[in-house]
């Protein structure tokens, strides 16, 4: 069984959209529906157009995740903002976020694995976090009666999850009542430049007069990029994940090994998904970016399968359309939703591993199982800064996994960049053109 995850829905937010406005935000994920809220506090116009439904590719799909342990130095100060900013539009919402703070736990079971998770607590250090080390027992004491083979733990029990495919709607609403206009099953096709800077954006419902663009588009933003001459080397894999019937609450939060990750659902069940299992469907960019990627592939080689093409119509796929006109229907018109069958074999697998690791359970049964491609780039960590070359445009992707937790403060962040304020935090780690310089501007023709 599989779940729509929006797919399917009639649009929430169908008016088109307006002649003008002072920013359009490309994409109506997690980063882009906090980048329209937070841009329209601060008082400017936002127009978010949406090719498909909001919330129904990855930020809709992930685990629900938000923590900030084991990020990257770069990120913490942005994930413990995004940590304050969830309990707020938790309680803006009336609690349809979903959100509780039960923890995140990494399992160790071997050396290494502890060695890793000890690195970390020289950061936790650091920036004062909650992470600590469990010893086997302290482990054994928080799983009663399991059968993991777990010789150690890192624990931070401030992390916290929320419920994916109802935040992001919740928070789109939030940001229609903050004075934004969304437009769902509205194609950004192409920017309009002029002079070397923004000027619009065309849309398949018209054109979108405008200053400022936020590029949010996930795994399809290097698609949109490329076109207009801005190489980023973005990938996207695939991930499986899976959702039980309701069970006995034997933890409340969220915990992975090396093969599988669950985590406590509103509805009683879990989460199920696979500690390291993705794959890597082979297209074009694949071969372009391999010098780029090899290194992190090498890493862990054995946790990615190859799939020898991407489906039609994805980003990367074979058949896709690099250039077009935007007088006519672009790609993201012909492939709305990225909705990705789910690994049927690993979905039995996790759900086995997890039955076999806590036998106190009653029979644990899948209710559904989806999968959603995660936009990644090869140092793991998101890009969230000014085009050089396309002066007006920001672009915030790549967030590799990390981007539903981290985005009510990657939102906030970039609202205060479209209004020319500090954004309080460092970026340096986030520059765009981290990986190479890019070609001058162009775009499809107009």
């Amino acid at each position: 069984m599989t779940i729509p995850l929006g797919t399917h829905l009639p649009p929430a937010h169908p008016a088109p959209p307006p002649a003008r406005a002072d920013v359009v935000v490309i994409g109506g994920g997690i980063i882009g529906v906090t980048t329209a809220l937070y841009a329209a506090r601060a008082g400017l116009s936002v127009a978010l157009v949406e090719k498909g439904r909001v919330g129904a590719e990855q930020s809709g799909r992930n685990w629900g995740w938000i923590r900030v342990q084991g990020r990257d130095e770069a990120e913490i100060p942005l994930v413990l903002e995004a940590q304050r900013l969830w309990a707020e539009l938790d309680a803006q919402t009336q609690g349809a976020t979903g959100l509780a703070r039960h923890g995140v736990m990494y399992l160790a079971t071997t050396a290494k694995d502890t060695a890793r998770h000890e690195a970390f607590l020289t950061l936790a250090g650091k920036y004062d976090l909650t992470t600590r080390m469990l010893t086997r027992g302290e482990v054994d004491a928080m799983f009663p009666g399991h059968r993991g083979d777990w010789r150690s733990a890192l624990w931070t029990p401030t992390d916290s999850r929320a419920e994916p495919f109802t935040a992001v709607p919740a928070i789109a609403r939030l940001a229609e009542r903050a004075g934004a206009t969304l437009h769902e099953g509205c194609a950004a096709r192409a920017l309009d430049i002029a002079a070397g800077r923004i000027t619009g954006v065309v849309t398949e419902a018209g054109r979108i007069a405008c200053d400022q663009v936020v590029l949010a588009g996930g795994a399809w933003s290097s698609l949109f990029l490329a076109a207009h001459g801005a190489r980023l080397p973005q990938l996207s894999v695939r991930a499986t994940v899976a959702a039980t019937d309701p069970l006995p609450d034997m933890f409340p939060g969220n915990a992975t090994d090396s093969r599988f990750a669950f985590r406590r659902r509103a509805d009683g069940g879990y989460t199920l998904a696979p500690g390291d299992f993705h794959e890597f469907l082979l297209g074009p960019d694949s071969f372009r970016h391999f010098g780029q990627w090899v290194r992190t592939w090498a890493e862990d080689p054995w946790s990615t399968r190859l799939v020898p093409a991407a489906p039609g119509g994805y980003p990367d796929g074979w058949s896709t359309p690099r250039r077009w006109d935007a007088d006519r229907e672009s790609p993201f018109e012909r492939h709305r939703t990225l909705d990705p069958r789910p690994h049927a074999g690993r979905v039995e697998r996790i759900r086995a591993d997890f039955q076999r690791a806590f036998p106190s359970l009653p029979p644990v049964r899948i209710k559904a199982a989806w999968a959603g491609m995660i936009d990644s780039l090869p140092d793991i960590v998101p890009v969230i800064d000014r085009v050089a070359q396309i002066p007006g445009l920001i672009a915030a992707t790549g967030m590799s996994g990390h981007g539903f937790g981290i985005g009510p403060g990657v939102g906030r962040v970039l609202a205060d960049l479209l209004a020319g304020r500090a954004p309080g935090h460092d970026l340096t780690r986030f520059r765009f053109d981290r990986f190479g310089a890019a070609r001058p501007a162009r775009g499809p023709a107009l």
